[in-house]
């Protein structure tokens, strides 16, 4: 029996095979652990962030556990469309809101044929039946990259519980600050989405320093940052237009 010539042509790919099939293996079992605790971590953040919308410092302390399970026993999900009516059997997990938002166009409005679909969280009071704030989720595009948030409604759906806002790639010390709590309770000084019937929204406005608590549609801006604001406003006003059958369905 003649010796296997490690220096042939042959071994030398064969080995070489063998090894990319090894490390391939690997390195699909790895990614398929990380993919699962990626998704698990970003379940997590969109649980916390539905939760601090509504009830801010509530859940500020709690880890990860009482967070869950408090959005299981007190979140109703459910997934509209932009006619307000509910849309059965759709999960809001499945929702992407960034492939949503492709579907606008830049004023807000849907583009021709598209189906846009809306997850909307009812936050359950403590009797666990009746509804205490809802909470909508937007989407838009910064200074630089997408931003989105989640804005707390109160039950009269015009008044603003609290809102959570967080960005791709803003400025660092300007635009990026709207994940600041100091800038997101601005939006929690008796701000509404409503003058009468008409749906004005909150506009956040140009520079800092300035005493809003005199306007209901107007916050405080953030100095440096006007671009990263028109964003946020722009994404504010378009997705209350998107949820306005919903709203007013549920106000009359």
């Amino acid at each position: 029996m003649s010796k296997l010539d490690k220096n042939s042509a042959g071994y030398i790919f064969g080995f070489a095979l063998a090894i990319i099939l090894v490390c391939g293996v690997l390195l699909s079992v790895v990614s398929g652990a990380l993919a699962e605790k990626q998704y698990e971590a970003r379940e997590l953040e969109r649980k916390t962030f539905i939760l601090k919308a509504a009830l801010g410092n509530e859940i500020a302390e709690m880890d990860g556990e009482k967070v869950k399970a408090m959005y299981e026993s007190r979140v109703k999900e459910s997934v509209i469309g932009v006619d307000g009516n509910v849309k059965e059997g759709i999960a809001v997990t499945s929702i992407v809101l960034k492939k949503e938002y492709k579907k606008l166009e830049k004023d807000g409005t849907p583009r021709a044929g598209e189906d846009v679909n809306l997850p909307v969280y009812e936050i359950l009071g403590e009797d666990k039946t009746s509804v205490e704030y809802y909470v909508l989720p937007t989407y838009g595009f910064g200074l630089w990259d997408n931003i989105w948030g989640y804005v707390a409604l109160q039950k009269d759906l015009n008044t603003i519980q609290g809102v959570v806002l967080d960005h791709k790639g803003e400025t660092p010390g300007l635009g990026a600050r709207i994940t600041e709590d100091k800038v997101q309770s601005r939006y929690q000084e008796n701000k509404t989405l409503f003058d009468g019937a008409e749906l004005v929204s909150i506009k956040m406005m140009k520079g800092e320093g300035n005493d809003y608590s005199s306007n209901q549609h107007a916050v405080d801006g953030m100095s440096g940052a006007t671009l990263t604001a028109d964003g946020v406003n722009a994404m504010m006003k378009n997705y209350m237009k998107l949820y306005l059958s919903f709203i007013n369905s549920k106000k009359s």
